[in-house]
């Protein structure tokens, strides 16, 4: 019987989620499996990995062959170097602790390259959002500054002599509803006339 080790896909439509299986290689994709070894999902950036790593070495010194994607993944997670490690353990190339040195040692200088590139992602999503803030504060001022100049114009309009009531909007009025009474104290009559308009 042959052995493959390779990925059987569960989740949902759109968000696939996989299990890392030995199966007999006349199995279904999805069906029967010999032993689960792990999961992938790669849905997350960077791709979430558990591995099985000694019970994968096993099926791999036992002759299983993995399919590509996944040996890449065995790969990715330090699976293919610690069976040809075990394998000059065998031959008498290499001590156990020497083998499980060089593994430790992989497994680090891995786990520093993970965590570099998880900070670049959270990184790049910070400034994302930073840009947004910015995008969006410079619409909130673009509106309120378009709102002063119509309360500004509709003072214009209904009292000509409100010239001084401009500079005063201006300067001290950030807000629509401050300027409307900032205008109102300054020219009363623009305002009386604009409320006889709107009652008639």
């Amino acid at each position: 019987m042959s052995v493959k080790i390779r990925l059987q896909r569960h989740g949902k439509k759109g968000k696939p989620f996989y299990w890392i299986v030995a199966a007999d290689a006349r199995a279904k994709r999805d069906g029967r499996y010999l032993e689960k070894l792990g999961t992938y999902n790669p849905n997350t950036n960077p791709a979430t990995v558990n591995l099985d790593i000694d019970g994968a070495v096993k099926w791999l010194q036992d002759g299983a062959q993995p399919t590509d994607t996944a040996k890449t993944i065995l790969s990715y997670k330090g699976a293919m170097l610690k069976n040809h490690l075990v394998g000059g353990v065998r031959k008498g190339a290499l001590t156990e602790e020497q083998a499980e040195e060089k593994f430790q040692a992989w497994v680090d200088q891995k786990a520093g390259k993970v965590a570099s590139k998880e900070e670049t992602v959270a990184k790049a999503k910070l400034d994302v959002k930073a840009k947004a803030l910015e995008a969006e504060k410079a619409v909130n001022e673009a509106r309120v500054a378009a709102a002063i100049e119509e309360v500004v114009e509709e003072v214009a309009e209904v009292a000509p002599e409100a010239e001084v009531a401009e500079e005063v909007v201006a300067e001290v009025a950030p807000e629509a509803e401050v300027a409307e009474e900032v205008v109102a104290e300054a020219a009363p009559e623009a305002t009386e006339e604009k409320k006889e308009d709107s009652a008639e």
